[in-house]
């Protein structure tokens, strides 16, 4: 199971990896030991063996030259790993920690599964795409960048909660859950901050999941973090958030509605990517970073008010969502490693 850095990378993959284990399989993690992987997969009972190797992409260029300088040596401690574990497939969530993992599977031709979360698909899986048996994906957008017949649909790995929450009727009061994610966003932070005063006679109650330094807003929930994320997706009439591939996943899984506020730091802007493809099916907005203002975000919800407009933004963001896709992975390794036996 190769990939880390952020939960991006991880959590999918810890999805594929129990439903892996369920059918009597043992899946070993490969990571960094500066990543998110060194705390989720643990905790999720998994093995995690460390390599070392950094990111190419956003850096300067001494730690472009130092991450170069480290692949040969991941690589070789990879194609050890495999042998030692006796590896039968690889599964790969791209990012940096997966590129020596990948290419150790392409040089002892293993099965390579790939997924890929986002619109724009991450250099590692780009890179890796001829060598892989079958790539899933979770946007249309990103098939030019696989072979043809080589690519999938399937979306990506969400709790089944999100998948199970009922559809809301609207009330009197719209709710609205603002979310930078587990560490917060500052943008959105900031524009709530200067949005509530805005809204004075409208019909909104606002949740915010601010992170460890949340700010004290007069007439809004604020809260560091959420311990329950489908409750509060069940209590909520539209999301304010960004657009990475998790939480755009687990927006389509349970229908709602969203702005999305793209971090304008992703790599190769895939958020920005992920925010537009789903503006083009209508299940949300997208308000670019430096444009997410307390006056632009009053007006985006205004608009959104209007009758009719989030029960049709529900409709399309539930025909976006894809269930099934750990399972479908986990059909697909068994499949590879059925035909290499044979």
């Amino acid at each position: 199971m190769a990939g880390g850095g952020t939960g991006g990378h991880v959590i999918p993959g810890i999805a594929v990896a129990r439903e892996l284990s369920a059918r009597g399989h043992q899946p070993v993690f490969v990571g960094t030991a500066r990543g998110m992987e060194t705390k989720l997969v643990p905790a999720a009972g998994f093995p995690l063996e460390l390599i070392d190797i950094g990111s190419l992409q956003g850096q300067g260029r001494w730690h472009q030259l130092k991450t170069m300088a480290q692949i040969p040596g991941s690589v070789l401690r990879c194609l050890a790993l495999t042998r030692r574990l006796d590896a039968s497939a690889v599964f790969s969530m791209g990012g940096y920690a997966a590129g020596p993992v990948a290419v150790a599977a392409a040089l002892r031709r293993l099965p390579l599964i790939l997924m890929e979360p986002n619109a724009m698909p991450g250099l590692t899986n780009r890179h890796m795409a001829r060598f892989s048996r079958k790539a899933l994906l979770s946007f249309e957008d990103a098939l030019p960048y696989f072979p043809a017949g080589n690519a999938e649909l399937t979306g990506l790995p969400v709790r089944r909660e999100f998948f199970n929450l009922a559809p809301r009727k609207r009330g009197p009061i719209v709710n609205i859950l603002v979310t930078g994610g587990s560490r917060g966003a500052r943008t959105l932070n900031q524009a709530v901050t200067g949005l509530w005063p805005l809204l004075d006679g409208e019909p909104v109650r606002i949740l915010l999941q601010s992170g460890s330094d949340g700010p004290n807003i007069p007439g809004v929930t604020v809260v560091r973090f959420v311990d329950d994320m489908p409750a509060a997706f069940a209590e909520a009439d539209l999301v304010i958030c960004r657009a990475g591939a998790g939480a755009v996943a687990e927006l389509a899984a349970a229908g709602k509605p969203a702005i999305l506020v793209p971090y304008p730091y992703a790599a190769d802007d895939h958020q920005a990517k992920n925010a537009a493809a789903l503006e083009r099916t209508g299940a949300a907005r997208m308000v670019l970073d430096r444009e997410c203002t307390p006056e632009r975000l009053r007006d985006e919800i205004a608009a959104l008010l209007l009758p009719g407009k989030l029960e049709a933004m529900s409709a399309a963001a539930r025909r976006f969502a894809r269930p099934g896709a750990a399972e479908r992975a986990a059909d697909l390794l068994e499949e590879c490693v059925g035909v290499l036996e044979q």
